[in-house]
């Protein structure tokens, strides 16, 4: 009996179809990395999407192992192993059957036969399969991968560094015995094969649109050490009237923070490299950028404008309110979702960043100079926020957050220029200018803007 048509509220119908991505590849070569930004991808999309670590299941067992319990010789540690991975395929089968969509299967899958058995349990249920296979052989990520993991992962957690490490490529050396690669006698199935950090892309036998939409996302993915920096604009003249939308230009003290800005990028970056600049058309972003060394290649988006606020343009959320009642009730009650009259919800906002995110995703060294919602969108998206609490964060003025993607999470870092800027974060149901951010929902930070 065939399941309810389901949709994934923006508009994309994924009837049936139920996709497992199998991972594939040798440890250090960045397949949690790929499967976490899989993972929020696909949910910022409004996809249902889980990640089923092998490792984790593992763990349950054998907390910290040592790279002989990774040796194909080891009985005991094969049947551990074995096990975890049958726990884990099973638990994402139980997921599937209450309506999963996407279950992202994290693990090195790394022979042949285990590859099989993943396909045959999927097939059983219904469940198509995509196999995306990270291989690389540049030493220098490789080695940069490693140093990652015995920072991070849980498996090295409390032990000396350089202990971890060997005993990290002892696990490599390990999986390298018996690693087989997909190749000519696997031409049945669906894949995708990364290679070399992205340099080449091999694809085959894709078959339907989510899987298109899964792969498209994934060529754009590189596995590169990065950072990425997010500020909003300085205090605008709009800022301190408490007025929403429009184009008004910076305040005094936002001007002070536009002069302040490069010695806050300065600091974060910790050396010369330059950078390049997203801003978005609207002058205000445009002039907090303006003072950047000259070697920032700057480009204004579209995109990156504010959310537009239709015929609430310009007005003060007192204004609105008196004006507008039931649509200040409306948007308050859900309001991701609610759309201003000739204007955008936050739903409308993540669907035009989305360009931005493909091109955030296969680029390096990118400061965005963007809005309160449209900043709040991108950092929901990098830091796993649901959609429910995104639209209320609060989000500081006068402040450089940097964010960079590790394979077990999202690290931040926040830069504050100490320059005083208007709060005029907004709880529910108020009207008012003036109040505490730190009352907001997962506030990234104090101070704060119009929540647009």
């Amino acid at each position: 009996m065939a399941r309810p048509r389901k949709t994934n509220g923006i508009g994309i119908g994924v009837e049936d179809t139920q996709i497992c991505v199998v991972m594939v590849g040798l440890p250090a070569r960045g397949k949690s990395l790929i499967a976490q930004k899989a993972q929020r991808y696909l949910k910022w999309l409004s996809i249902d999407a889980m990640v089923f670590n092998v490792g984790n299941y593992r763990r349950q067992d054998s907390p910290q192992p040592g790279a002989d319990f990774f040796d194909n010789s080891n009985e005991k540690g094969e049947r551990m192993r074995r096990a975890a991975a049958e726990a884990a395929v099973t638990d994402m089968l139980k997921w599937f059957k209450a309506g999963g969509v996407v279950g992202i299967l994290d693990a090195t899958n790394s022979t042949k036969e285990r590859r099989r058995w993943v396909k045959e349990r999927c097939d059983a249920q219904g469940v198509e399969t995509l196999f995306v296979e990270s291989k690389c052989d540049d030493e220098a990520l490789v080695m940069s991968n490693i140093l990652e993991v015995k920072t991070t992962s849980p498996d090295y957690k409390g032990l000396d560094p350089e202990t971890a490490a060997q005993d990290f490529r002892e696990r490599i050396h390990n999986y390298e015995k018996v690693y087989q690669t997909i190749d000519e006698d696997e031409s049945h199935l669906t894949y995708l094969k990364i290679m070399d950090v992205g340099k080449q892309v091999i694809i085959n036998r894709i078959q339907d649109y989510l899987q298109s939409r899964v792969v498209y996302y994934l060529m754009n993915l590189h596995i590169k050490p990065r950072s990425i920096w997010l500020s909003r604009h300085g205090e605008s003249e709009f800022n301190l009237e408490g007025k929403i939308g429009g184009d008004a230009p910076l305040s005094a003290r936002g001007e002070m923070y536009a002069k302040k800005l490069p010695d806050l990028v300065r600091e974060s970056v910790g050396d010369d490299r330059p950078l390049t600049v997203w801003t978005s058309t609207l002058r205000r972003t445009i002039a907090t950028a303006r003072f950047l060394p000259e070697s920032y290649n700057q480009l204004q988006w579209k995109a990156l404008d504010e959310l537009d606020s239709g015929v609430c343009d310009c007005l003060t959320y007192q204004e609105i309110s008196e004006l507008y009642p039931e649509d200040f009730a409306a948007r308050d009650n859900d309001k991701y979702n609610y759309r201003y009259r000739g204007g955008e919800s936050y739903r409308d906002v993540v669907i035009r960043l989305e360009p931005i995110i493909m091109e955030l995703e296969r680029s390096e060294n990118i400061l965005i100079v963007t809005h309160q919602a449209v900043l709040r969108c991108i950092y929901a998206y990098f830091m796993k926020k649901s959609q429910a609490d995104s639209p209320w964060m609060a989000v500081p003025l006068h402040t450089l957050i940097k964010l960079t993607p590790r394979a077990y999470g999202t690290q931040e870092e926040r830069y504050d220029a100490k320059i005083p800027a208007v709060s005029t974060w907004r709880g529910k149901g108020s009207v008012a200018k003036h109040e505490d951010p730190t009352a907001a929902t997962d506030a990234i930070g104090k101070g704060g803007d119009l929540p647009q």
